[in-house]
């Protein structure tokens, strides 16, 4: 009989649900202040760590997020908004020297910020049947907010790369 290895081990699951629980917290507590989160900081910091299996503690902050704010049209784009992240930063070399990463990590960061409304606007489309200058009216309506989700991200972006030091250490 064969022991097989199971895929979290009991720290893993611990780390990943206290994760995505801080994540949640810091949304709730950030409400007050529009588009401004750490959200994308979160998604970028857990995948930098965790790689593959940041994917479980983002998801059970959107699985939470549901829960508490109920699973309504809003949170579908969520079910890959945060994927879209997760994949952009996974094509990040994961021995990138500090230097660049300092540089990197916020910029992505913003750019996902910036292009949270594109990423919003196939739902609007399927959902609400827009049409093409209907979706692009809608993208440009939320600019204002993408340009401050950009701009807020790209700031706690430098947080990444100390932070990320911070939870190796800790979970290792």
């Amino acid at each position: 009989m064969e022991n097989k290895k199971p895929l979290l081990s009991i720290k893993e699951i611990a780390v990943f649900a206290m994760l995505s629980a801080l994540m949640f917290c810091s949304k709730i507590i950030m409400e007050i202040l529009p588009n401004i989160h750490l959200l994308g900081m979160f998604t970028m910091l857990f995948t930098v760590v965790f790689r593959k299996k940041a994917l479980i503690p983002i998801y059970l902050y959107v699985l939470i997020n549901g829960i508490y704010s109920g699973f309504a049209l809003w949170w579908i784009p969520y079910l890959y908004v945060w994927t879209v992240l997760w994949g952009i930063t996974m094509l990040i070399p994961k021995n990138i020297p500090n230097k660049i990463s300092m540089i990197v990590y916020p910029v992505v960061c913003c750019l996902h910020g910036l292009l949270f409304g594109v990423l919003y606007a196939p739902v609007q489309v399927l959902m609400f049947g827009f049409g093409f200058e209907q979706t692009l009216l809608w993208i440009a309506s939320g600019l204002p907010f993408d340009v401050i989700h950009g701009i807020s991200n790209f700031f706690v972006g430098f947080l990444i790369l100390p932070l990320s030091k911070i939870l190796r250490k800790t979970v290792s």
